[in-house]
């Protein structure tokens, strides 16, 4: 297949892209940097993508909407592609195996049942026939640092290894603030402060809190205060001091934006 006759395809659909991704990586007339990329590679621009695709949503961009999910169809053919190459799956594998997957998991629509038996609990049947069967498995290495922290708690609170109430990671917060003071090497600030954070998403979970979420719009309210803060300012924020920048982030906090 030309790339013209790729381009003038009507209409352009999976299996256009699909070519198009098989072109990339020819090992003789493909693009140098497709050829080169691996799932590791690959991995981190997959990530990125699913963020953008979030973002879009956020905004309730359309059309960025519509760019973005092309964009991460994209990944998923690219690592379909390289996939087949190694002789492990290609793309029809992937698509019969989540067919399959959202038609066990609804049994109430594609079976006998007369109602939903819950989403954890047809999960949780599938997780009892992997080999690994701690009560944290399956729970993605790669997942964001914030959500990952809450869905191992979850896990873990599911066989009752969890504080009865809030006083618990209050109580651990204040304990590991300690340890954080008293650490004296990177190594040792860096240990204890991560299990900081792990106790303040602990107490998010048992305020029924999505920590995640909270950082993101504390992260937004930095951003716009930040900002009002640059308005304010007569001149550049480096030549203020440190009373001048504080009366400028309390009067952004006062202002509109």
């Amino acid at each position: 297949m030309k790339t013209a006759e790729i381009s003038d395809a009507a209409p352009l659909g999976l299996a256009a892209l699909v070519e198009i991704m098989r072109r990339l990586r020819d090992p003789v007339s493909g693009c140098s940097w497709d050829r080169e990329q691996t799932f590791a590679t690959i991995a981190p621009y997959t990530i990125e993508e699913a963020y953008e695709v979030a973002d879009a949503i956020e905004r309730d961009d359309m059309a960025a909407l519509k760019d973005e999910l092309g964009d991460l169809q994209l990944q998923v053919v690219y690592h379909a592609r390289i996939a087949e190459e190694r002789g492990a799956f290609a793309l029809a594998d992937v698509m019969a195996a989540i067919c399959a997957k959202m038609t066990r998991r609804h049994p109430h629509i594609f079976g006998e049942e007369a109602e939903s038996p819950g989403w954890e609990s047809l999960k949780a049947a599938e997780r009892r026939a992997h080999a690994d069967q701690s009560a944290l498995s399956g729970v993605a290495r790669a997942l964001p640092a914030l959500k990952r922290a809450a869905k191992l708690q979850r896990r873990a609170a599911r066989v009752g290894f969890d504080w009865p109430d809030t006083a618990g990671p209050r109580a651990k917060i204040a304990e590991e603030l300690a340890e954080l003071d008293r650490a004296t090497s990177p190594a040792e600030q860096s240990t204890e402060l991560g299990d900081l954070l792990f106790s303040v998403v602990n107490l998010a979970r048992h305020l029924e809190i999505d920590p995640e979420a909270a950082l993101g719009e504390a992260n937004h309210r930095f951003e716009t205060r930040f900002r009002q803060v640059e308005k304010l300012a007569d001149g550049p924020l480096a030549g203020l001091s440190i009373d001048a920048l504080e009366a400028l982030w309390q009067r952004a906090k006062s202002e509109p934006a």
